[in-house]
């Protein structure tokens, strides 16, 4: 029986299959009779809603410091309203993107300062660590074709920003490989499920 709860992340480019991963975990999870709490970033809860729009799908320009910016008041939100509460009760929380996209997208991405944005990570959560972060990596012609013509305003910034962010993870990774693990996100849907589960166990 689970006494504490857990904080575990997912991320990934756009396409790498995580959104579909995160729902199999949880079924999983619940399966299991285990309590759970499925979530994202940017958009969870009412406020965290209209940050998700506004990042999405603003037609206007954003200047890359305001676009994390917007990433970070949506996280200290849901930090301290959903995240910390939810844990502090026994619950494992499934998180759908957390500091890591923003280091990647944003840090890597877009080219601003890593450690800044390290920084600024740590503000906006109070150092909250996710227990475990999976790490889906897909090549980028594939993430990219996964994600299809239909994008929002991130899923359009072009192939050299994703390799930039997809080496970011990569990265990321090597630097944390104790919280950080990377599944190859190539294989099926089941097999990368297997490999999931095995993480999660483990803890």
């Amino acid at each position: 029986m689970i006494k504490e709860g857990l904080f575990i992340t997912f991320e990934g480019a756009d396409g790498c299959g995580k959104t579909t991963q995160i729902s199999l975990l949880d079924e999983y999870l619940c399966g299991k009779k285990i309590k759970t709490l499925l979530t994202r970033e940017p958009g969870a809860g009412m406020l965290g809603a209209r940050i998700r729009e506004l990042l999405l799908n603003y037609e206007g320009s954003i200047s890359p410091n305001c676009e994390s910016f917007l990433f970070l008041a949506d996280r200290a939100q849901h930090v301290d309203n959903m995240i910390k509460p939810a844990i502090e009760k026994g619950t494992i929380v499934l998180c759908d993107r957390y500091v890591d996209s923003t280091l990647a997208y944003q840090g890597y991405g877009r080219e601003l300062d890593i450690e800044r944005i390290k920084f600024l990570n740590n503000l906006a959560t109070s150092g909250l660590k996710p227990d475990l972060t999976i790490v889906f990596d897909v090549d980028v012609e594939t993430s990219l074709s996964r994600v299809g013509g239909n994008r929002d305003r991130m899923e359009s910034a072009g192939v050299e920003f994703f390799n930039r962010v997809r080496n970011g993870y990569l990265e990321i990774a090597k630097q944390e490989p104790d919280r950080v693990k990377v599944i190859n996100s190539s294989d099926t849907i089941e097999n990368v499920h297997k490999k999931v589960v095995e993480l999660v166990e483990s803890l």
